[in-house]
């Protein structure tokens, strides 16, 4: 199974003893391309670098709500560049989330999402969107803020009807892990719904481990789980679905 993982912290300390030969296992598993997003600065580098080390491997640079606003300037100076640099194909991971939000208030949340979105337009980027508990605030931010934005809703877990109006404002809808847990109707209802033209899988590694490994580390491999529900759900061929969750994402990163 060819397999596309559209969003994986393999630059994580999670791999530290064991990121080479986790990743050789992972290609030798079928997995052709990974994309690395940052969270912080420090994380946008290191998935950069990563990028520079492994052909198959793509990075995203961004903050991640959770981290809250740069301090200074120089901040912003510096992820605009580091943005134009080779292999990075996504401004990510952004977004809002309202569940662990004691180190960001809401408000300077959503001025770094919206900061975000204007640095993804400069240079034409798609964006990978964290939506924890917020679906109100960033579906109202992006039909104000970001209306020629475009991108991946990551780890999906939203109603159909919100996937719908994604779907009509350019945006992919990307499902990890949890679709594949017990006990997740409303993901597996909108994995159902969603048409392969704006489907995609993911990771999310090393978090949300798919059954049947759940309590263990997760890694790019696993996509395949992903892709089995995926296909079981829909009543398709897992083969098919990575098939084409693979060519989705080729398109939308613009890899050739």
């Amino acid at each position: 199974m060819e397999l596309f993982d559209t969003h994986a912290h393999v630059n994580d300390e999670a791999y530290d003893q064991d990121r080479e030969a986790m990743l050789a296992a992972c290609f030798e598993a079928g997995v052709q391309y990974i994309v690395c997003p940052g969270v912080d600065i420090e994380t946008s580098k290191s998935a950069i670098a990563m990028a520079a080390k492994y052909p198959q491997i793509y990075a995203a640079v961004g903050i991640h709500p959770e981290e809250g606003a740069p301090k200074n300037e120089s901040d912003w100076d510096l992820l605009d560049e580091l943005a134009s640099q080779p292999k990075v194909v996504a401004i990510g991971e952004i977004g809002l989330d309202y569940y662990n939000d004691e180190n960001c208030d809401h408000d300077t949340q959503k001025e770094l999402f919206i900061r975000q979105l204007a640095l993804a337009r400069k240079h034409d980027l798609p964006i990978l969107i964290h939506d924890r508990e917020a679906h109100g605030d960033l579906m109202d931010i992006l039909c104000k803020e970001g209306k020629d934005n475009y991108g991946i809703l990551h780890c999906y877990s939203g109603s159909w009807e919100m996937a719908k109006e994604l779907i009509k404002h350019n945006f992919y809808i990307s499902f990890a892990g949890p679709v594949a847990f017990k006990n997740s109707k409303t993901v597996k209802a909108v994995a159902k719904e969603v048409p392969m033209d704006r489907l995609l899988i993911e990771t999310d590694s090393p978090y949300l481990t798919p059954p049947p490994f759940r309590g263990k580390r997760n890694d790019p491999s696993k996509t395949q789980y992903i892709a089995e529900e995926i296909g079981r759900l829909k009543g398709m061929e897992a083969e098919e679905v990575a098939k084409t969750a693979l060519e989705n994402a080729k398109r939308l990163f613009k890899i050739q």
